[in-house]
């Protein structure tokens, strides 16, 4: 059965759009690796760098097969992707589209380099936070709508009862 819904447009627009524009960054410093991987200062706090992340966040699962963690992204996608054909709300949407295009773009990393490209390096003196990339930033992004999206509807079911 075809389901034709504005939430899921959107979810699927926005999926696209965090996912091309985590790849054009990602290729934009790739490109540029001769300058990028000694890192550049862009301002106090914040550098660019260029790492990859055989792990998943803070280098965690490093010594997981990479095919592993493309499978197990894959299926998370696919869960996320059944859950937008089903939401009735833009925000939920929102959050999916935004999970789904990060995540996508870090599996597409996975399959062509064995391991996720990093390069948003912010730091406060000698302590770095580890480097991050924005389909990582989508990702939380995404998490944070999810979550955004559950208080508003429970405060919205409150209301009606």
């Amino acid at each position: 059965m075809y389901k034709a819904s504005f939430p899921l447009l959107l979810g699927g627009l926005i999926a696209f759009g965090s996912l091309a524009i985590d790849q054009a960054t990602k290729a934009l410093v790739i490109a540029n690796a001769a300058f990028v991987g000694s890192g550049i200062d862009v301002f106090a706090g914040f550098n660019l760098v260029l790492v990859r992340n055989p792990g998943i966040s803070f280098g965690m699962l490093g010594n997981v097969p990479w095919w592993a963690l493309t499978a197990i992204g894959l299926v998370i996608c696919g869960v996320l992707a059944a859950l937008l054909w089903k939401t009735d709300y833009c925000l939920e949407a929102t959050g999916y589209g935004l999970i789904m295009g990060g995540a996508l773009g870090n599996i597409i990393d996975r399959l062509r380099f064995g391991a996720v490209t990093d390069f948003l390096d912010f730091y406060y003196g000698d302590l770095h936070w580890p480097a991050f990339n924005l389909a990582d930033t989508a990702v939380v992004s995404g998490a944070a709508v999810l979550v955004l999206s559950s208080v508003a509807q429970s405060r919205a079911e409150k209301m009606r009862s």
